[in-house]
């Protein structure tokens, strides 16, 4: 059998936090590792659950970061590893300032990776899963029934679609 190379990706970092200190004292580290970006979200409130609020403080928000260069979609785990390796950094007494959620776009899809094993998502390696969060169809990207909510929100799906957007040209620039 031949092998097939991976299709082409946006790398994407969703950074949730509440004190835009520690926002600030992580970009430099995710740019040097991952590249200059090429497009950022807003920084918006995040308020859809109250699962981070102990760990991470109140209020609130996200940014998404997109990554150049474009990047095999393989290098999603060890893109996971390095983002963990930067929260325990930025962590005081063993609690996270920041949680830093990478994944991947493409032109076809929006994956998520996650230390965490539950029944829809696939085990990559060295304890790293995947979910596939969104999926674009019909000139725009849909949610599947078990997407975050946050990702389901038209703010979040205009992000990406604005993502998708940059990087179609680009790929189409490359022909």
């Amino acid at each position: 059998m031949r092998r097939k190379r991976s299709e082409e990706a946006v790398l994407f970092v969703g950074c949730l936090f509440s004190s835009h200190e520690v926002f600030d004292e992580a970009l430099p580290s995710l740019r040097r590792r991952f590249g200059d970006t090429f497009c950022e979200s807003p920084c918006v409130p995040w308020d859809y659950s109250a699962y981070y609020a102990r760990e991470l403080g109140t209020p609130l928000f996200r940014k998404f970061l997109f990554f150049d260069p474009l990047v095999d979609a393989t290098a999603l785990v060890e893109t996971k590893l390095a983002t963990g390796e930067m929260e325990d950094t930025l962590s005081i007494g063993g609690r996270r300032q920041i949680n830093l959620d990478p994944g991947y776009l493409t032109l076809a899809k929006v994956v998520l990776a996650s230390s965490k094993n539950y029944s829809h998502r696939i085990f990559l390696g060295e304890g790293v899963f995947c979910e596939l969060e969104l999926f674009y169809e019909k000139g725009r990207f849909h949610p599947l029934p078990y997407t975050y909510f946050d990702y389901r929100d038209k703010a979040y799906l205009s992000v990406f679609s604005k993502a998708r957007k940059l990087l179609k040209q680009k790929l189409d620039s490359r022909r």
